[in-house]
């Protein structure tokens, strides 16, 4: 599962779509026509508004980024005054792109719920003294824990005296259940919410949706980037291919400058092959984190591989790591030939950069692919090492490092 942060707006709107509430929320950038989003909102003009950096961060309160009881004009002036300025949170530093405004919710009772999924179960977490204060006050957050198969958990809420404010909120909890599960959200927390006529009203919302679900799933979002760090045009393309693919396609560039580059097969393999490098002193070498994985084509892979093979030239790169565990599906020599296409269009610069490279798979139709690994090296005479899954997946690692010492 890819867990990707979404923004509250979004998050909100499928839960309204879900629920069949009404949803009172406007996105606001640097690019809004006011005069068209006061026409699509009217309510902008006649209610008093909460206005927020939605940039998949909390504790916006905390760090002075939070505006109540606002008027239009005043909701207006902090979106001037905040898009496109630098923010901090804790230790991260970033530019803020969107607001969210909202109606403002008069309230005295603040609700805690959030929604995970673990392994085996699904994770309920509850407080009846929700708000800023959450974490401080942890010990008061009752975990429910619910198997995968059970369809309709049980819930007997603490903390709640009043047993028609109880009925309300434990009936609300289930419908928000229903919608985590049926969405495809990895995580979701309301915190807080309240209630208002009898009625939760949502006040703030943090979620990540399981993006692999995205080619089936009934919501169609922007994930945005995490905030503090923008995207390169090379993570932007790559992003917009997976979005578009059944497949996964990730990148995420470190280092541009490092001498180490991979081209992974599978999410589990990216993370030990990074944690080896850490582990083996070269993490400030390593350039990039990424994978491929669900079986992508030929010409997803050979895009892929483009890319990064693009950026290693530019960058300077010394040794290039092609691995990946032991397949259940994937074609080896089917996703290799994407790859080994990128690697003859680049062989000059490669060769003249002396670059070497690491293989190590395994998989349906592996030999194969290992062996036109092994014709690419005779050809364009680039050093290649070629191993199947008889060599420990990480054993190419401090082999390759060898060639950065020397």
């Amino acid at each position: 599962m890819a867990q990707r942060s979404i923004r509250e707006f979004d998050g909100k709107k499928i839960l309204a779509v879900a629920l069949g509430t009404p949803l009172k929320g406007a996105l606001v950038s640097s690019q809004t026509d006011w005069t068209l989003l006061v026409k699509e909102n009217p309510w902008l003009k006649t209610e008093k508004l909460v206005a927020k950096p939605d940039m998949c961060f909390g504790k916006r309160g905390k760090n002075n980024l939070l505006l109540l009881d606002a008027t239009l004009e005043q909701a207006k002036s902090f979106c001037k005054e905040k898009i496109g300025k630098s923010a901090t949170v804790g230790k991260v530093s970033g530019t803020v792109t969107h607001v969210l405004i909202e109606p403002f919710v008069p309230h005295k009772t603040e609700y805690y719920v959030a929604f995970k999924c673990e392994q085996a179960v699904d994770v309920i977490l509850f407080s009846p003294e929700g708000g800023i204060d959450i974490e401080e006050n942890w010990e008061k957050v009752q975990h429910i824990e619910v198997p995968v198969l059970e369809e309709t958990p049980k819930l007997k809420l603490n903390g709640i005296k009043d047993a028609s404010e109880k009925k309300t909120v434990e009936e609300f909890i289930l419908n928000v259940f229903q919608v985590f599960r049926e969405n495809d959200f990895s995580f979701l927390e309301l915190n807080p919410f309240t209630l208002v006529k009898g009625e939760a009203v949502i006040l703030g919302s943090v979620a990540r949706l399981d993006d692999t679900a995205g080619f089936k799933a009934k919501w169609d979002v922007e994930f945005p980037a995490p905030f503090g760090r923008e995207l390169s045009k090379e993570e932007q393309y790559i992003k917009s291919l997976d979005e578009k693919t059944g497949a996964s396609l990730k990148l995420t560039v470190l280092n541009p400058k490092g001498k180490v580059w991979t081209l992974v097969a599978g999410g589990g393999a990216s993370v030990i092959y990074a944690d080896t490098l850490v582990d083996l002193g070269f993490g400030k070498e390593m350039a990039n984190y990424g994978e491929y994985s669900g079986n992508p084509n030929d010409e997803e892979t050979y895009q892929y591989a483009k890319t990064v093979l693009d950026l290693m030239v530019k960058g300077g790169g010394k040794v290039l790591l092609i691995g990946g565990g032991i397949a259940n599906f994937t074609d080896v020599a089917k996703t290799f030939k994407g790859i080994i296409q990128a690697l003859e269009e680049q062989a000059p610069a490669l060769k003249k950069a002396g670059v070497k490279i690491y293989v190590r798979r395994g998989g349906p139709n592996y030999e194969k692919g290992l062996d036109l690994m092994r014709q690419l090296g005779v050809k364009t005479g680039i050093p290649i090492q070629v191993f199947g899954p008889e060599t420990h997946m990480t054993k190419i690692v401090p082999m390759a490092l060898k060639e950065l010492k020397s």
